[in-house]
């Protein structure tokens, strides 16, 4: 790494999703949840930072892959249903170009989705060999990518009942990643960015740096950070937090302020599953026939106007917007560093997180804009530093003690989106769950054979079920019915193994029927929860 710069630039992607699989049906449709993402967000991340690589543009970029994420990454029968996935869209979006004239508007938007998916093809049977964790360690290990773990299944800490169960999410989600990656994670990304009191010391325990915090969880803690959100903090613990820079949050974040809500970028909402003739569009929804999205969309944002008056998406225009913006998001942090820089003791450090599936997925142009930003960091500016939280920490290791704030990333800034009264009821058969895994890990410290399986799977299930989506999706009001579901069945069955292994009567087909419904952390040891 060169000379000290004005400041530093963290990038930092969070990639998550709830792990979804359900072999009993042929095309289940939250599995859809996992193909838009890989073919919106992380195949067009993927294949920029690729580009840029073999270029020689030199950027730096942290990413979560959650544990639940990076299992359904690497599931042969995911992967073979993306693949089926993929193969419908390429057949749709074929259709698509011959029904409408190349001349024409749609017909130039038509090929554009064709040549994608063709493209998303080629990438997965050429670059990474069937599965998009191959590129993220090829990444890593040519150093532009620093991937980081997050807890086990994105469990929310401060709602839980016990130390115990925050550890066992903790040393879950870092065993996960040295499995996957042959190493240890020096960073964690809390999920929701939620901390409170005691957790700097689970991650010490654990060997992770450092973590996340969103803003007023530094600004807030004791003492006041003498130099704002710009420089990392370092807990009692000895675990650094970098907090969530508000300016650079918002620019990218807010569809009003921001740049996703330009006129020109494609319009998310308005989409040919709506659109299309239903007859046309049936055989690419899913089974149940009802009018989805499908992921074509032909409209631009075009300003506030009803979405039938919406104009026709011009992925050119889209492309000069996204380099106009690149240029001004990098101007911004010059002229913020600037001004920071002439007030601190160090180069400052800007520390910027999103969730990884705005840049594709909501945002569409988000990945083109991240390929520019990254080109014009290197080529046209030597002010800012693009750097990993450990890439600064290596060179500034020297920071302010303080006690965080507890906080989240959520509305308010606290924990009112995962409690709440739509989804209160979830922590109490959570908590019971917590208490009778510890009882159980305690009573059978050497469990063998038949016992050793149903210990772990009940570990299993009760990871599963403390997934933050569950709580997040109720108050969202979005796939209620799916999320109460599966909390549901996860504590059913955590409950019948419970019941099994206490009256010394263990069904083996019981337990291999679950351990199949949920084949996530096969290494794991339910003494975890001890």
């Amino acid at each position: 790494m060169r000379s000290d710069p004005v400041g530093y630039l963290s990038l930092v992607l969070h990639a998550h999703l709830p792990f979804v699989r359900h072999p009993e049906q042929e095309r289940f449709l939250e599995e859809d949840w996992l193909f838009e993402a890989i073919t919106e967000t992380y195949f067009p991340l993927l294949e920029s930072f690729t580009r840029l690589r073999s270029e020689g543009t030199d950027f730096r970029v942290t990413m979560t892959l959650t544990p639940p994420l990076a299992a359904m990454l690497g599931d042969p029968l995911l992967q073979s249903r993306y693949l089926a996935h993929l193969g419908r869209m390429e057949e749709l979006t074929e259709r698509e170009s011959r029904h409408h004239n190349e001349t024409t508007r749609i017909g130039k938007v038509a090929r554009h989705y064709r040549d994608q998916f063709h493209a998303a093809r080629h990438f997965i049977d050429r670059t990474c060999g069937g599965s998009l964790l191959t590129s993220f360690r090829d990444l890593m290990d040519s150093g532009h990518l620093e991937v980081i773990t997050c807890t086990a299944t994105h469990g929310f800490l401060p709602l839980m009942g016990s130390d115990a169960a925050r550890r066992a999410q903790i040393r879950v989600g870092v065993e996960s990643y040295r499995q996957l990656f042959d190493r240890q994670p020096r960073g964690i990304w809390l999920a929701e960015c939620a901390y409170d009191e005691g957790v700097d010391r689970l991650l010490a325990a654990e060997g992770i740096e450092y973590f996340f915090l969103d803003s007023h969880g530094l600004l807030f803690g004791e003492p006041r950070p003498a130099l704002g959100l710009y420089a990392p903090v370092i807990t009692e613990a000895n675990v650094y937090a970098f907090a969530r820079d508000v300016e650079s949050s918002k620019q990218v974040w807010s569809a009003e302020e921001g740049y996703p809500g330009d006129r020109d970028y494609r319009e998310f909402y308005r989409d040919i599953g709506f659109d299309a003739d239903y007859d046309y569009i049936k055989p690419y929804l899913h089974p149940d026939g009802v009018r989805r999205p499908v992921g074509i969309k032909y409209h631009r944002i075009t300003g506030k106007v009803e979405l039938h008056e919406k104009d026709y998406y011009d992925p050119d225009w889209a492309r000069e917007r996204a380099a106009e913006h690149a240029g001004n998001f990098m101007f911004n942090r010059q002229c913020q560093l600037r001004w920071l820089r002439g007030g601190m003791n160090r180069p400052p450090i800007i520390t910027a997180p999103y969730d990884a599936e705005l840049f594709g997925h909501w945002w569409y142009e988000g990945p083109m804009f991240l390929e520019y930003l990254f080109r014009k960091m290197h080529h046209d500016q030597n002010e800012i530093m693009l750097a990993t939280p450990g890439d600064y920490l290596d060179r500034h290791p020297e920071c302010q003690r303080q006690a965080p704030n507890p906080s989240t990333w959520g509305s308010e800034g606290s924990n009112l989106v995962w409690l709440n009264g739509a989804n209160s009821w979830l922590y109490r058969h959570q908590h019971h769950a917590e208490r009778r895994m510890r009882e159980l890990a305690e009573a059978h410290p050497e469990g063998n054979g038949l016992t050793r399986r149903a210990l772990n799977q009940a570990a299993r299930e009760l990871l599963l079920a403390q997934s933050s989506d569950w709580a997040f999706i109720a108050t969202t009001g979005t796939m209620v019915p799916y999320a109460f579901r599966r909390f549901k069945e996860h504590m059913t069955r955590f409950g019948e193994i419970d019941r099994q292994i206490t009256e010394g009567r263990i069904d083996e087909e019981f337990v291999a029927a679950t351990e199949e419904s949920a084949p996530i952390f096969p290494w794991i040891d339910y003494r975890v929860f001890v």
